[in-house]
């Protein structure tokens, strides 16, 4: 059975949101991918009072001095698709107040028809929790437990009704309802949140980092599944973070995923391990404008099927 692939969608500065997110969106329902991703920054310090992902000295990279928000982005995409799933990788759930996003990706799932996928996470940017968090830092974790009740009481049936340190809903009727229930993918980059995932989470969103690095991860979450009681599979969707070039990339040690479009699926089939259902492909970074994004990401996708992925 092949891997279903997906396609991040253009987010970043060099692209026209308005008009290049609808285009790009049905240019790639069209070549056959088959789910439409966004991703979340909200701000870009300067200077960084932190390092890239929390690692001090790493700097941010210049495409993140303005993302479009990331729901928005998804609405476009909704508007001009009609098959292709709609996935957040991730949206900073402690960027949000809880019932508020569970209403917009209940609302989004009922006017998409059910294609919502709900990739949530806790983030990593200082800068960005003292402009928009719900909570301190240091909270961010029980943030991510409270959304994910608030999301169950929401999308669940009337009277809705919940008590949290963030959230109080006096038994109502909230609507709209997902088409069915919305799927939720967590990470699992440290025990608490592997085990929030396998109790609580329909499937594991984790970045590419090599096929053996996969297998080890992987294997540990499924342990922790038995461990657990966990009886229903866990849906694995790998982020694949590519930096294409014109030309193939002739170094010594090419990094992964980076080079021309068949070094990329060359890597992608290198890839595919049992348990993967989905690579979601973000292609974004290095383009220059949507018309090179479309015909970078079909030329992929066919090499990469080719491939046998």
């Amino acid at each position: 059975m092949a891997i279903r692939l997906g396609l991040g969608l253009p987010q970043m500065k060099q692209y026209d949101i308005g008009r290049d997110v609808p285009a790009v969106a049905r240019a790639a329902e069209e070549t056959g991918y088959e789910s439409l991703w966004v991703f979340e920054r909200v701000l870009f310090p300067e200077p960084a009072t932190q390092g890239l992902y929390g690692v001090p000295g790493l700097p941010w990279p210049e495409t993140y001095r303005s993302v479009a928000e990331p729901l928005v982005t998804l609405t476009l995409a909704a508007a001009s698709t009609g098959r292709a799933r709609l996935g957040t990788s991730v949206l900073v759930a402690p960027l949000h107040i809880p019932f508020q996003l569970a209403r917009s990706l209940a609302t989004l799932d009922a006017a998409s028809g059910g294609r919502v996928v709900a990739g949530l996470g806790t983030g990593w940017s200082h800068d960005e929790y003292a402009a928009a968090a719900v909570a301190p830092f240091e909270k961010r974790g029980k943030v991510l437990d409270e959304l994910l009740d608030v999301c169950a009481a929401v999308w669940g049936p009337d009277p809705v009704s919940y008590e949290g340190e963030l959230t109080t809903v006096a038994p109502s009727e909230v609507g709209p309802k997902p088409a069915r229930p919305i799927p939720v993918y967590l990470p699992a980059n440290s025990p608490r949140a592997s085990r929030r995932l396998v109790d609580r989470a329909d499937g594991w969103m984790p970045t590419a980092q090599g096929a053996d690095r996969f297998t080890e991860e992987w294997t540990r979450l499924k342990e922790l599944a038995a461990e657990r009681g966990r009886s229903r599979p866990i849906e694995v969707c790998v982020r694949v973070n590519a930096r294409y070039t014109a030309k193939p990339y002739e170094g010594a040690e090419r990094p992964l995923f980076t080079g021309s479009a068949a070094q990329i699926a060359e890597d992608l089939a290198a890839h595919r391990v049992d348990g993967i259902g989905e690579f979601l492909l973000d292609l974004q970074a290095p383009l220059r404008d949507a018309s090179e994004l479309v015909d970078v990401a079909a030329e992929v996708y066919g090499l990469a099927r080719a491939a046998g992925v």
